[in-house]
């Protein structure tokens, strides 16, 4: 099965809240007969979106093939939340990789950051940007080591952007009776993730990269010259830049087996009026520390949008709406008479240590997925980097590439039966407190 179209129409945006509060580009050109470039994208999402925006300004010949539509994908559907730092903390990563790395890994992710933000100001993307991503905890120990976080970032990064929050703090922002404490990261954002996929779109496009929309990828032959096949086209470039994330399938053998698609799940209820209160007092976005994450923020019209829940087969679940509703239940029971007006999934990818991983997989072939829920700014900077490292500037994507990738247990074909083994032993270990 080809997850592509496993749950989804060809060509189609899902029926979420983003979809319905945003106006797509209008539809680009499938690829048709022979085309030429100096550098072919695959995917259509924050990475290629943001290589095929970065290269054109850079006066090269682009040309981004998408199997659907541009910001079909996780680009399009995640919970909007632009975070600080990697994926993992720099504690973790200064045990893992030393120091030096480590602070080399914070510097880049906090570029990518403001990356984001200047992109979204230089090309008057409205995509609802707002200030402030709070982390919530559930037991005192939890608290803590939210709050020995926050002063290790002050003592190593000097970054002081970080309001602790005690139980009082923590109920004043968000009256979940789930969460004892945590804090407001404010140099973190969120933001409407479609219509910051279509600003970037609109963006390269109007940078003269060429956009090819509902254009499968077939089989790529690679050498000195690429060959990339659709069905009704081929398309030939002297490099060739893969951002397929979790939709890679069988492209590349060497990227399947470390970078694993799995499926998380969202609602949008209905707007809340003066009840948006008992969610969120202030206009932040919210994530908490299970491993299986709750995150959740009030959208302009004042819904809750909640994400939680996750699958690691090709098909969502039938009723996306009850998956999610019952980790929602847990952290606002009070909500449980509120309608859900919007329920949708999507396909994220996650790596072994939940790190990204960019590879050079040939002199002429660079590619960047596994996000593992934090995206939207790693996925951006992760484009700007392969098109540094395409125009000769490969610093910081070597640096993002020396973060060893272990392969998954069992490889492409049965990494799932074991994955699903292991996240099972670590929801259980959520429901349990840990």
């Amino acid at each position: 099965m080809n997850l592509l179209f496993a749950n989804d129409q060809p060509g189609e945006y899902p029926e979420s809240w983003y979809a319905a509060t945003a106006k797509p580009p209008d539809p680009f050109p499938a690829l048709e007969g022979e085309a030429k470039a100096d550098i072919c994208i695959v995917g259509g999402g924050y990475t290629g979106l943001s290589t095929a925006l970065h290269l054109a300004e850079r006066g090269f010949d682009v040309a981004l093939v998408e199997a659907h539509r541009v910001g079909f994908g996780a680009s399009g559907r995640n919970g909007g939340q632009l975070g600080s730092g990697q994926r993992l903390d720099p504690e973790t990563l200064e045990r893992w990789l030393g120091q030096d790395h480590a602070a080399d890994l914070w510097r880049l992710a906090e570029e990518g950051k403001a990356l984001v933000k200047s992109l979204i100001a230089k090309h008057g993307i409205d995509c609802a940007l707002r200030p402030g991503v709070a982390q919530a905890g559930y037991s005192e120990a939890e608290v803590r080591e939210l709050h020995d976080h926050a002063r290790h970032l002050q003592d190593a990064f000097g970054y002081g952007q970080i309001e602790v929050l005690d139980r009082d703090g923590m109920q004043a922002l968000c009256p979940s009776p789930a969460y004892v404490g945590g804090l407001i990261d404010h140099g973190a954002a969120h933001l409407h993730p479609l219509r910051y996929a279509f600003g970037l779109a609109w963006a390269a496009s109007g940078a003269g990269a060429r956009i090819f929309e509902r254009s499968v990828v077939e089989r790529i032959d690679e050498g000195p010259e690429i060959t990339v096949h659709t069905a009704n086209g081929r398309l030939r470039a002297r490099h060739l830049i893969l951002a397929c994330n979790g939709y890679l399938g069988t492209l590349q053998q060497r990227v399947a087996t470390r970078v694993m698609p799995i499926n998380n799940f969202i609602v949008a209820t209905e707007p809340l009026g003066d009840r948006a209160q008992e969610v969120l007092t202030r206009d932040v976005a919210l994530a908490d520390t299970k491993f299986v994450v709750n995150y959740f923020r009030l959208s302009e019209d004042k819904r809750l949008l909640f994400g939680g829940g996750e699958s690691y087969g090709y098909r969502f679940p039938s009723d996306i709406e009850q998956v999610v509703r019952r980790p929602m239940a847990r952290v606002f029971p009070h909500l449980n008479d509120v309608r859900v007006d919007y329920a949708w999934g999507g396909t994220l990818a996650i790596t072994m240590r939940r790190m990204p991983y960019l590879a050079r997989l040939a002199p002429n072939i660079l590619s960047a997925s596994g996000y593992s829920g934090h995206g939207v700014g790693t996925a951006t900077h992760a484009g700007q980097l392969m098109a540094e490292a395409v125009a000769g500037n490969a610093e910081g994507f070597d640096t993002m590439a020396r973060v060893p990738a272990m392969p998954f247990p069992g490889g492409p074909k049965f990494r799932s039966p074991l994955l699903v083994l292991a996240m099972t032993w670590y929801a259980l270990r959520d429901k349990l407190g840990r």
